[in-house]
């Protein structure tokens, strides 16, 4: 109603009009809603009807009308109930003022008769408001349910929007994401090729050639005639009318087409989307205007619950060919010289980069989405190659399975290849076609069943079939296929022949060439007919059309790199087999590629995640060594053990030595490193260099094995040399850091491998025991000693001195001495004698009292009860198996430990056949300890041993394993089991959290054990107690049921409860005497009659030997010669071959295999005498070498017919001349008058200079007939650097200084620099101002900043050569370059020459100044300010770097004062002052310093 008041609600806006519902006589006039949500009348939308749309007079905004028209646009339902309600209000009003006449004649008579009713329905009355009561109490209680469930709703949806809004949001950015990083991949790759832009100008290319064309013929002309000049006798022999036509013919400048030059490339890159509401498509595209070559890329975001993402075509069409290809992607560099040869390409064609493909596949866990595909497709033409014939066949198949293997790896580096394995060997013998290629594959199929449906394609009797060739033959899915035949079978022979007739053919084994498998053909004859026969033979095998040949196979053959058999005795099994088809399956997956051997390309596979869960692809090769099916390759020795490190050299004893304690056990086992040898910080230095610039994954240690060595990561980024002696389990491993003596557990991935290099240092950290001291009480050093001799010694430098000899097995006994100033060096074992925390061995033999020696027992052995037991917690498996060892029993212990290393020490090793169950004696950690097979021993010879004494299980070679005699079997070691408490979470297995807070809370700490019962079985339940913070005893099965990871396990109810008898009163009161117990005295194991000996050892002697070098090589003559590159030093020699030392090297190489077929018996030799030398190379090959240098294990040899140098091991090496009479074969040279940037080459130029020469043939120019290497040469490559070289720098003369007036001359001048206080830059105005081309320098130097691009860039940096350099207001001024103070990158020292300021700027800040600029002399001058010096007392504060005696107090004293103008005196200077003297007076007529001498900052001089 209140609506209603307002007459606008109703009234149409535009023709102020009513709004009207349909009634009988009136037809309706309804308020319709247009899309901008304004209302108009029906009339009035009407009337504004053009072509189907309606344009709003409000917003102008146009309103497409539907399929009805205007009577289709919706109606405004809020109008319309205020429209409807007023109606009806208005006939109920009408209804009641009628009936209210009627009603006021029949009040009188009504009353009474309405009385008398009243009164007969009272009762009825009661019963009505009593319903009406009961049915209000029960609304209001729905009422109240209902606003709780309604509030409930409301708070429910919040949260379920909240929820729903970050999943939304997640989601969005996610897909956001990826199309911005598909979108930046595309845009990355088009401005890769952009190179290749210069294809698209070939109206350009044409005009240039034209005009070369023309050059080349004048220039010839021109030759022509100068020859004919000089001699007048060659006119009979030319044709001199035409050489006259040619120079006289005019040039038209119409002929060349000039506009060529403003043109564009004709491509464009455009960018389209499209919005939806829940969807965005946008489109990239790179196209040609006139030809419609399109280059694009779709991103599509798809709706929820949408189907797949539809993947669109990356390419290019090429105009000339009629094929795709890409516009900007530049043809291979490298090619075969076979393959470019004149004879075997056409002319008219250029090489075309081969077809590539690149995709990109997301897989989702969910059955109802598809896989997301972006795919991205370049085709090219094919190069013509001609078909191979005879023996040339293989080769040929090799070669382009070579070139298509570069292809994948080479040509895209940083985009992987997605491949599908067609068949599988063994997972380093497997075959892949490229997806890329897909489209390629199926059309080459198509060709090769629509040739074998033809009649030209079957056999006839007078064809042969012959070994080596291709034929066509049915695959297993019916198709044809081209196949290489491998072995031929003929009727009648027993064994397989070269060639066979189709008549008589039997069987063929055949090679799929684009799927990799082979198979065995057998013909099945009918009859013996010769028809018959040849039939039989087209059934299942076609001949193959020679267009198919030169195709290369689609099957690349391909291995996973550095991956062996788990059991290499054994070899590959059929479960690794098994296993690798599983995990590639059918479908594409990722191939990383790194690099290729003889036969195959070393690649790793990675499939595509499982779900949304996990975004980290799956490698193929993690996989099988995971699973352990394979392991990765560890570099062995020729032994076939891993690689160790060299013993620490020990000290000599009672000599003095300077060390550093880098590690602390206890006092007998501490570690020290020798300072004295500096070789020690080198290599630390090298291995934080090497490691820390190298990533990548040929350095990563996947399966470290017992005894490997490589380098760990130590805190941040800080890498050691460490040896793995253990397996900890969870990608940890246990490591000794071989030159600190620090253990420690560290992460798999932190890990690298380690360079042969770093081999040849011995490890530093020397094991060590304090001397002459023992334990104050009992036989283990007290926590208080431990952490005192830390405070005195960890990290420390002191002097050290060996007291005693001893085996490297033992700690080395030492004395630490402490150096102080003043006092004496202080024994550390004295201080901690004298604050009684150990005792002296004097002391103790002294006061020995013989003691009864308890006798050894080397079994746990426990009583009936056991309460309240002090133990240690040595190892922990879960709640329900963790270890405990009996503190009581540490002495025997320890001398287990004496009898195991007197047993074993001098013990070799033994051929047993170990067997799981078998005691042993172990070498863990440099200790001797019991041990237990757990497993059988492993191809490799590991065996994983469980520690009799600890618990844990290790993995060990067999080598440090010994037999166990039968009286020290045992253990130590009791497993146990905490009692009342089982898993939470309802699994029947605890969890990793419950096993880790267990561990970290317990392991390695004492605890108090208590047995409720004994039983055989093992792990024995118990409670375990330890003591808190407080001095409170605390359960362990509480504490992990407080933090929610144990709960207490569900007892039966007791119904009877016994009283506790006095007997277990005093039993348990005495539970705690009865441990010594365990100590009782146990039956004696005698000890064997004798200990085994070894066997003696003879040391090799050393054999002298000397060599002397080869023949010098032959030097060519002086003058041009072909030569051949073979190797480029660091040091910018080159090394090259002539061609016919290339022949002879060939044929020496056979000689010297020939010559040594066997490999001769390793000595000692005396390495120092030898010069020359016989070299295995890395392909076991023998080379002629000549030794460098010995560098330990390790030499460095050159090959002296490569000139390569290399670092290899000793045992690679032989002093032996080999074809001593040949001279050497490569010639050492130099470039002439080329100097390195810096004085020395850098890596990036000795970079390019192996890209650019090695392995090449190349015209060498040998200017200096030296006598010996290197030859001054001057090269000439066969490159073609036309406008790559610009302009050459102009070499100016040195700038003019400005001179003084005569001796007792005065001048105004101003100061411009200062470098010290009597080191200033004076500049005066000159009267007769030089101008040169009626400008002056400021003029020059205005009109040069205002066209800068004009300026050359600075190629050469004389010293003192006249340049100009940018300032930091960005504009050029004048300079010269005084020294290049940093080569990498180039730093070059400038002086400015008008200023007298000094600047260090990069190359790109300096130009080439024009010639006129030097004509104008520098416009300051360097001059000694006479009359004081610097103070001869050092002053307080901060001196300048550059000259020490002058502080930076007294410069900005100096500076404050030379402010404005000031005169200056020419006088008379010291012979000792190289620059002219003057003296500066103020406008006061004072001398300028004299504030200084005033302050005390200068003095008279």
């Amino acid at each position: 109603m209140q609506k209603m008041e307002q007459p606008n609600d109703v009234i149409c806006n535009f023709c102020e009009n009513e709004y009207t519902l349909t009634d009988n006589e009136v037809e309706s006039n309804l308020p319709r809603i247009l899309i901008c949500g304004h209302i108009f009348c029906t009339t009035c939308l009407q009337s504004m009807e053009f072509e189907n749309a309606v344009k709003c007079p409000d917003c102008e905004v146009e309103s497409i009308l539907p399929e009805e028209g205007v009577y289709g646009l919706q109606e405004d339902t809020g109008i319309i109930g205020l429209i409807y309600s007023a109606k009806m209000k208005k006939m109920r009003w009408s209804d009641t003022s009628k009936r209210g006449s009627s009603r006021r004649g029949r009040a009188t008579s009504s009353d009474i008769s309405c009385t008398l009713k009243d009164m007969e329905q009272l009762p009825e009355l009661e019963k009505v408001e009593k319903a009406m009561d009961e049915a209000m109490t029960s609304a209001k209680e729905n009422l109240a349910k209902l606003k709780v469930l309604h509030q409930t709703l409301i708070e429910g949806l919040e949260k379920q929007m909240k929820k729903e809004e970050a999943r939304l949001e997640k989601e969005i950015n996610r897909a956001t994401d990826k199309a911005i990083n598909v979108t930046r991949k595309w845009g990355q790759m088009q401005l890769s090729q952009l190179s290749g832009l210069q294809l698209h100008f070939s109206s350009t290319h044409a005009e240039i050639c034209k005009v070369k064309g023309r050059i080349a013929t004048l220039e010839d002309a021109l030759q022509k005639a100068k020859t004919v000049r000089r001699l007048p006798f060659l006119k009979q022999y030319g044709d001199l009318d035409k050489i006259l036509t040619t120079l006289k013919a005019p040039l038209d400048n119409q002929s060349f087409d000039m506009k060529c030059i403003t043109k564009g490339c004709g491509l464009s890159v455009s960018f389209r989307s499209q919005c939806l509401n829940q969807s965005v498509n946008f489109f990239i595209k790179m196209d040609k205007n006139e030809t419609k070559d399109v280059s694009e890329v779709s991103l599509t975001q798809i709706q929820q619950h949408s189907g797949p993402v539809e993947s669109f075509d990356n390419s290019y069409r090429h105009l000339s060919h009629g094929k795709t290809r890409s516009p900007l992607r530049r043809s291979p560099r490298r090619m075969s010289p076979r393959r470019m040869s004149p004879r075997r390409r056409p002319e008219s064609r250029c090489p075309s980069p081969n077809p590539k493909r690149n995709l990109c596949k997301t897989s989702s866990a969910d059955d109802t989405t598809d896989d997301i595909i972006i795919e991205e497709v370049i085709n090219t033409v094919e190069e013509f190659v001609a078909p191979p014939t005879g023996p040339e066949l293989a080769n040929d198949a090799h070669r382009s399975r070579c070139k298509r293997s570069w292809n994948l790896s080479g040509k895209r580096k940083n985009v992987a290849p997605w491949v599908v394995v067609t068949h599988v060997v063994n997972p380093t013998h497997f075959y892949v076609c490229s997806w890329a290629e897909k489209r390629e594959s199926d059309v080459l199929s198509k060709k090769i069943n629509t040739f074998c449906n033809q009649n030209i394609s079957f056999f006839s009797a007078t064809d042969e079939v012959q070994a080596g060739s291709l034929i066509l033959a049915k695959g297993n899915s019916g198709l044809w296929c081209r196949t290489k035949v491998l072995e031929v079978f003929q009727n009648g022979h027993g064994s397989s022949v070269q060639f066979c007739p189709v008549d008589q053919l039997t069987g063929v084994s055949i090679f799929f060439v684009d799927y990799g498998f082979t198979n065995n053909v057998n013909i099945e004859r009918i009859c013996s007919s010769t028809q018959s026969s040849v039939d039989a033979v087209n059934n299942q095998l076609r001949k193959i059309n020679p267009e198919l040949i030169h195709i290369a196979p689609q099957a690349i053959r391909c291995s996973l790199k550095d991956l062996v058999p788990y059991d290499l005795a054994k070899g590959w099994c059929r479960e690794a087999q098994v296993e690798f088809c599983q995990v590639v399956g059918s479908g594409a997956v990722e191939m990383i590629s790194y690099g290729q051997d003889s036969e195959a390309l070393l690649v790793d596979l990675k499939k595509p995640p499982m779900g949304p869960s996990s975004e980290i692809p799956i490698s193929i090769r993690d996989h099988l060594v995971f699973i352990e099916v394979a392991r990765f390759y560890c570099p062995m020795n020729s032994s076939g053990r891993p690689l160790k490190y060299y013993t620490a050299v020990l000290p000599i004893i009672h000599v003095e030595y300077s060390a550093v304690v880098t590690h602390i056990n206890c006092l007998d086992d501490f570690y020290i490193q020798l300072t004295d040898n500096m070789e020690t910080s080198l290599l630390e230095d090298k291995l934080q260099q090497y490691y820390n610039t190298k990533s990548g994954e040929d350095l990563l240690v996947y399966c470290p094995d017992i005894g490997q060595a490589c380098v760990a990561r130590l805190g941040e980024n800080m890498w050691y040399r460490v040896e793995v002696i253990g397996h900890a389990g969870g990608q940890t491993v246990e490591v000794q850091y071989i030159d600190l003596g620090l253990k420690a557990s560290v992460f798999v991935s932190d890990l690298r491998k380690i360079k042969d290099e770093f081999f040849f240092l011995p490890a530093q950290a020397i094991q060590c025991c304090l001397s002459d001291v023992l334990p104050l009480a009992g036989e283990t050093w007290s926590d208080a000693c431990i952490k005192r001799f830390s405070s005195l010694a960890l990290d420390k430098l002191f002097t050290i001195m060996a007291t005693e000899t001893s085996p490297k097995t033992k700690p080395l006994p030492v004395k630490l001495f402490e150096s102080t100033p003043n006092d004496s060096p202080t024994d550390i074992a004295q201080v901690l004698i004298t604050e009684r925390l150990v005792c002296s061995k004097d002391s103790i033999k002294a006061n020995i009292v013989e003691v009864p020696t308890m006798e050894f027992q080397p079994q746990l052995s426990l009583p009936g009860t056991v309460k309240d037991v002090k133990v240690r917690v040595i190892h922990i498996d879960s709640p329900s198996s963790f270890y405990v060892h009996f503190v009581k029993f540490d002495s025997q212990l320890k001398r287990l430990t004496e009898l195991l290393k007197e047993e074993c020490e001098l013990m070799e090793p033994q051929d047993v056949a170990w067997k799981p169950g078998m005691f042993c004696a172990a070498y863990i950690n440099h200790v001797w300890e019991r041990g237990l097979i757990s497993s059988q021993v492993s191809a490799d010879s590991v065996a994983e041993v469980k520690r009799s004494d600890h618990g844990n299980k290790v993995k060990l070679h067999v080598s440090s394993l010994r037999p166990l005699p039968a009286s020290l079997e045992g253990s130590f070691a009791l497993e146990c089991s905490l009692t009342d408490i089982r898993p939470a979470g309802g699994k029947p297995s605890w969890t990793a959290t419950a096993c880790d807070y267990m561990r970290d809370s317990l392991l390695g700490a004492l605890a108090l054990i208590t047995i409720p019962e004994l039983t055989d079985e093992r792990p024995v339940a118990v409670i375990l107690c330890t003591t808190s913070l407080t001095g409170e005893s605390v359960s362990t099965s509480d504490c992990l049921t407080y933090v929610g990871l144990a709960l207490r396990k569900r007892k039966p109810l007791e119904l009877t409860v016994e009283k506790p008898n006095e007997s277990d009163a005093q039993s348990s009161d005495t539970n705690v005497q009865a441990i010594p117990s365990l100590g009782a005295t146990p039956p004696v194991y005698p000890l064997p009659p004798f200990l085994p000996r070894p066997t003696p050892r003879t040391t090799m002697p050393t054999e002298k030997v000397k060599t002397n070098l080869y023949k010098a090589p032959e030097l060519p003559k002086v003058g041009l010669n072909h030569m051949t590159v073979s190797a480029v030093k660091e040091d910018g020699l080159i090394y090259v071959r002539t061609d016919a030392a290339g022949i002879l090297l060939e044929q020496l190489k056979v000689e010297i295999q020939q010559s040594m077929k066997t490999l001769p018996n390793q000595k000692p030799y005396t390495w120092k005498t030898v010069k020359g030398c016989a070299v295995i190379g890395p392909d076991m090959l023998w080379y002629r070498g000549q030794l460098l240098e010995v560098l330990g294990g390790h030499v460095k040899v050159q090959y002296v017919d490569y000139g390569l140098v290399e670092n290899i091991p000793v045992v690679h090496v032989y002093p032996r001349l080999l074809c001593q009479d040949i001279p050497q074969l490569c010639i050492a040279c130099q470039l002439n008058t080329i100097n390195p940037v810096g004085s020395s080459w850098q890596q990036d130029a000795v970079e390019l200079l192996n890209e650019m020469l090695l392995y090449r043939r190349v015209d060498v120019y040998i200017l200096v007939p030296a006598l010996s290497s290197p030859v001054y040469v001057s090269e000439f490559w066969n490159i073609d650097t036309e406008g790559l070289l610009g302009p050459q720098m102009v070499t100016l003369d040195s700038f003019m200084e400005r001179s003084l007036p005569e001796k007792g001359k005065s001048l105004t001048v101003r100061v411009r620099h200062l470098q010290t206080p009597n080191e200033v830059f004076l500049w005066w105005e000159d009267t007769t101002q030089e101008v040169v081309d009626e400008k002056t320098l400021e003029q020059h130097l205005m009109a040069i900043n205002a066209d800068v691009h004009s300026l050359l860039p600075v190629t050469n940096f004389p010293q003192g050569g006249p340049c100009l350099a940018k300032y930091s207001d960005g504009s050029f001024y004048r300079a010269k370059m005084l020294d290049i103070v940093c080569a990498d990158p180039v730093r070059i020292l400038i002086q400015h020459v008008d200023y007298g300021s000094n600047d260090i700027v990069a190359t790109d800040v300096l130009r080439q100044m024009p010639v006129e600029l030097l004509s104008f002399p520098a416009q300051v001058l360097k001059v000694h300010v006479a009359g004081f010096k610097a103070p001869s007392t050092r002053a307080e504060g901060e001196m300048l770097p550059y000259s020490p005696e002058w502080s930076v107090k007294a410069t900005l004293a100096m500076l404050e004062l030379l402010h404005g103008e000031i005169t200056a005196t020419v006088v008379e200077g010291r012979p000792t002052v190289r620059d002219p003297s003057v003296l500066l007076f103020s406008q006061d007529g004072h001398s300028v310093f004299l504030p200084l001498l005033a302050r005390g900052l200068a003095q008279l001089d």
